[in-house]
């Protein structure tokens, strides 16, 4: 005997009894209902229903329903749904103000998520280094452009802290500052302000007496003949060491002769030496036109510094005993500096969007050539140049007119190597720099990524565009020393850029160019790749139009199914950001998109609409909770994003 009876029952989300089993009724326990998966409550007639098992309380077997009617079953209540989910979803994204709103609150949260996870060891120095009123006139000092501003150089010795104090004037640790001589080798220019004057500080390599031997100069500078000269020939080497004193001084006076004030700087501890007495007699010989003004370092203790300071005046100039390293003094030397200083007023009616100049960051490891192309670019020895590994130890940044008369800002930086290998070496000097190189590609907008052409895909390269691509930079790869390659012929750069991209597939969209900076070959594509790049990063797509190739790329290949007969549906789309460009799809549920698939709709963007050589990120919201109550159609908001706990589902 069945225990369900009646005519009717209530099937859907539980199958509940309508009428009461026979002989079960004096049972002190309550029944639970037995539930199925179906919705919604649906009323049906048991003529319309398939075979159902009998209850275990009988003693006839359970017969198990014919498979095929229920599956089809199954299916009609899905898509009944699914149509019902759709239609009150299409009452709720009329308003598309809240989803462009929504839209950009999901790409703040995942750009503050991912600036969290691509941490810098020595960035967090930095901000604590800025003041509260340096970070409050950081905003408000870009108003006048680097080239109109006056230039005053600190010039001096080796040693004697010329990095300290340019980055207490800049604000954080903009140069590398290690105890030991010789660590900056180019120019470093940066910003800084004092009362109502504007001014850039440029920071240079110790100065050296030119009739030194070559064994005390390499001492002096801590040039090792060893470190970053694998492959080198000796002859070559002695060459390089050799001409190293020189390049750094040309450095420094290219500096002296742009600059509006002088620093000369000395050490109040070591005190007076011969160096000193040399570079005063420069300065005061070739120099006398410009305003110098004399600042006597590491005088700590105010009572002792006027001692330390006395025996310097004897070098003609009138001593000012400062600390660079607790700023004691600085605001005395700035007063005197901005005395020297012409006043620049603002530039009005300058829009922020208008006057923005792209940065072009110059990376790669040690020796490629990374030096050479920006002084390719340049037409002059702005850095210095050397077949030692490791030259360049700051970023350096420079200002720069492409041929269209587009502005842009070159950064070269330090050779990157592994990090077993600079931990190896013990080197604080290059591991500095290295975090100088990285911190250089997060404030830039295009990379060029350089890479030897003899030595093509190494695993080293391979990672730092990893880093690149997880930047969101815009990215470009440079072959430099194309020339090395024997026997080129019309198949050598196919053979060669299929190499390049299966070796670095996370850089599919990267345009390549073939270079060879030394002879100033092709060094002029670069600058044009890296525009057209830039244009794509900053390129919007208007909604109608990304909502056009997105409906094509779904009735070319719409999402897959799940096992229990789920699919994927795209509501809306958008582009919320730009630099790089960043679309938010609204779906009805993130997870039913694999990866996969994100991968084809990227591709199709790729495709249809362009962003060569920049990445794209996507980002999939899930739909939010809609619900009906009394014939209007409400929305819950739920903290959605994919793929759970709030969190941003994100494709590149």
């Amino acid at each position: 005997m069945s225990c369900f009876s009646g005519t009717q029952i209530l099937f859907g989300k539980s199958l509940t009894l309508v009428s009461p089993i026979p002989g079960l009724s004096s049972l002190p326990l309550p029944l639970h209902p037995i539930r199925f998966n179906f919705s919604p409550p649906l009323l049906l007639p048991v003529s319309t229903l398939p075979s159902l098992p009998l209850c275990r309380c009988t003693s006839s077997p359970s017969l198990s329903p014919p498979q095929d009617e229920f599956q089809d079953f199954l299916e009609e209540e899905e898509e009944e749904e699914e149509e019902e989910e759709e239609e009150s979803y299409e009452d709720y994204a009329l308003d598309v103000d809240a989803l462009e709103s929504e839209a950009k609150d999901a790409v703040r949260r995942y750009s503050s998520s991912l600036s969290r996870q691509l941490t810098i060891e020595d960035e967090t120095d930095d901000i604590k280094g800025l003041s509260g009123k340096q970070k409050r006139r950081k905003s408000a000092t870009k108003s006048i452009p680097d080239p109109l501003l006056p230039r005053v150089t600190i010039v001096g010795r080796p040693n004697v802290g010329k990095s300290a104090l340019f980055n207490r004037l800049v604000g954080g640790n903009r140069a590398i500052v290690v105890d030991e001589p010789g660590v900056t080798r180019d120019r470093l220019y940066g910003r800084s302000f004092w009362g109502d004057h504007e001014f850039v500080v440029v920071d240079t390599g110790g100065v050296l007496n030119v009739s030194k031997s070559q064994a005390s100069v390499m001492e002096d500078l801590a040039i090792t003949t060893t470190i970053g000269m694998d492959g080198i020939s000796l002859l070559s080497r002695e060459a390089a060491v050799a001409r190293m004193p020189s390049m750094i001084e040309r450095q420094a006076t290219a500096a002296v002769e742009e600059a509006s004030v002088i620093i000369f700087l000395v050490d109040g501890q070591a005190g007076l030496t011969a160096a000193d007495v040399e570079i005063a007699d420069w300065l005061r010989k070739s120099y006398s036109s410009k305003y110098i003004v004399l600042a006597v370092n590491k005088c700590e203790s105010p009572r002792k510094g006027i001692m330390q300071a006395s025996e310097f005046w004897s070098l003609g100039f009138s001593p000012v005993p400062i600390s660079a390293f607790s700023g004691t003094g600085t605001g005395e030397l700035l007063d005197l500096v901005c005395s020297g200083l012409k006043k620049i007023e603002d530039v009005e009616n300058m829009d922020e969007e208008e006057n923005y100049v792209p940065s072009i960051a110059i990376v790669g490891r040690p020796n490629v050539g990374k030096s050479s192309i920006l002084n390719s670019l340049l037409g002059e020895d702005r850095t210095i140049v050397s077949p030692i590994s490791g030259t360049t130890r700051d970023a350096i940044d420079t200002e720069f007119i492409g041929p269209d008369g587009q502005k842009f800002r070159l950064i070269d930086t330090a050779g990157i190597r592994r990090r077993a290998s600079i931990a190896s070496s013990g080197s604080t000097t290059e591991a500095l720099s290295v975090n100088r190189a990285f911190r250089a590609i997060r404030r830039s907008d295009v990379v060029a990524l350089v890479i030897e052409a003899l030595a093509c895909i190494t695993e080293q390269d391979t990672r730092i565009a990893e880093w690149i691509e997880k930047e969101g930079k815009g990215c470009l790869i440079v072959v430099n020393k194309w020339d090395t390659i024997p026997n080129k012929n019309q198949q050598t750069a196919t053979y060669y850029e299929q190499d390049i991209r299966e070796k670095m597939r996370m850089l599919n969209w990267a345009p390549i160019v073939y270079s060879t900076a030394i002879a100033g070959q092709s060094v002029e594509k670069i600058i044009v790749a890296a525009s057209t790049v830039e244009k794509e990063r900053s390129r919007r797509l208007s909604t109608a139009i990304l909502n056009q190739v997105v409906r094509e790329a779904i009735a070319f290949k719409p999402p897959p199914r799940t096992r229990g007969g789920k699919r994927g549906r795209i509501y809306y789309c958008t582009q919320a950001a730009i630099r790089p460009p960043t679309f938010v799809f609204f779906v009805n549920d993130a997870k039913l998109f694999p990866e996969t698939y994100r991968r084809y709709m990227e591709k199709q963007l790729r495709s249809d609409a362009g962003f060569d050589g920049t990445p794209i990120r996507l980002l999939w919201r899930s739909r939010r909770k809609v619900e009906k109550d009394e014939g209007r159609v409400t929305a819950r908001p739920r903290s959605n994003l994919a793929p759970r706990e709030g969190k941003v589902a994100l494709t590149t």
